[in-house]
């Protein structure tokens, strides 16, 4: 028997990330040390009316990440089951802050593993001071005139302002 060489692994990150925040960079961050490769999947979010636009989003993503270069960031639609053949992930990365989240994301795994017998899900939680930290509030937060400087990433702030100043 010929030992063989390990694959790399490779974790796909999908969300919206409207806009990402210090949450999101703390599971890549973390992920980093677990996987090769991470690959943010910016989705073009249908389904919902994201503040930033899919071009915006991408162009966040990739400023926050830019100085990791095990991170890359790409935009997908469709199904996430055919994207992460598609870019032949090991598995998909998914944060669980709370319960709530729990239970999303266990229907969400297994109907996606109904879809592709071979998707696998990770999931990691945040660091207890992010535990609470949603791009939904925060983008709340932002259109009331409330600082969001703690919550995300710099350049994040930076746009918020341009957006809604």
């Amino acid at each position: 028997m010929t030992p063989t060489t390990p694959q790399p692994t490779k974790v796909l990150y999908p969300g919206t990330f409207d806009p990402i925040t210090n949450g999101h960079v703390d599971l890549v961050t973390r992920a980093c040390k677990l996987f090769d490769e991470v690959v943010i999947a910016v989705a073009l979010g249908h389904h919902k009316k994201p503040l930033f636009n899919f071009e915006e989003r991408v162009a966040l993503v990739e400023t926050v990440f830019a100085d990791l270069p095990q991170v890359s960031v790409v935009g997908f639609e469709g199904l996430l089951v055919d994207f992460m053949r598609e870019k032949n992930a090991t598995a998909v990365l998914r944060g669980l802050r709370a319960m709530s989240d729990f239970e999303y994301e266990f229907q969400l795994a297994n109907m996606n593993r109904e879809l592709d017998e071979h998707f696998e899900a990770v999931f990691l939680t945040p660091s207890q001071n992010y535990s609470f930290i949603s791009s939904t509030m925060i983008r709340e937060i932002a259109k009331l005139g409330g600082d969001v400087t703690k919550f995300v990433p710099p350049c994040v702030s930076r746009a918020f302002a341009h957006k809604l100043g």
